[in-house]
């Protein structure tokens, strides 16, 4: 994958994200991957709360991470977000998270989502947001085609 195809977003790292040991805690790149899929929604020209306020939830129902480096106070970094997988039922992001001062990757994973009314019941994205569908198929069909 070429690094135009990621959706990007850099953010220092804070200190109340670090542990005693100066180290961003774990759980964090977690929500640095939402801010990274958040952000990437946000670029196609959709927002997560539009989708909700037209009925549409996008849970996460499967996570996967790998720590390859430590990230620390101060630290500029750079999460890199693409679309994986994409069906009218689900969507995977792939993500990588790295220091922009030294260019070393920190963290690299996953996230899977179901797309689903409020009561959490699964849709199909392309039938309740054809639109939204289909700004999303586009952006995956451009990676997959620059794979």
């Amino acid at each position: 994958m070429r690094l135009t195809d990621y959706k990007t977003i850099q953010f220092r790292v804070r200190y109340s994200e670090t542990d005693q040991m100066g180290v961003v805690y774990h759980t964090n790149y977690l929500n640095w991957f939402e801010i990274g899929r958040t952000s990437f929604i946000r670029d196609l020209g959709f927002s997560y709360r539009q989708l909700e306020e037209q009925g549409v939830l996008l849970p996460v129902t499967d996570a996967a991470i790998s720590f390859k480096s430590p990230a620390r106070y101060d630290d500029m970094v750079e999460v890199r977000t693409i679309i994986e997988e994409l069906t009218p039922l689900r969507l995977h992001f792939r993500y990588e998270i790295v220091n922009l001062d030294t260019d070393t990757l920190l963290v690299h994973g996953q996230t899977q989502h179901v797309f689903t009314n409020p009561a959490l019941r699964p849709i199909r994205l392309n039938r309740s947001l054809p639109d939204m569908y289909a700004m999303l198929e586009t952006e995956w069909n451009l990676s997959r085609k620059n794979k």
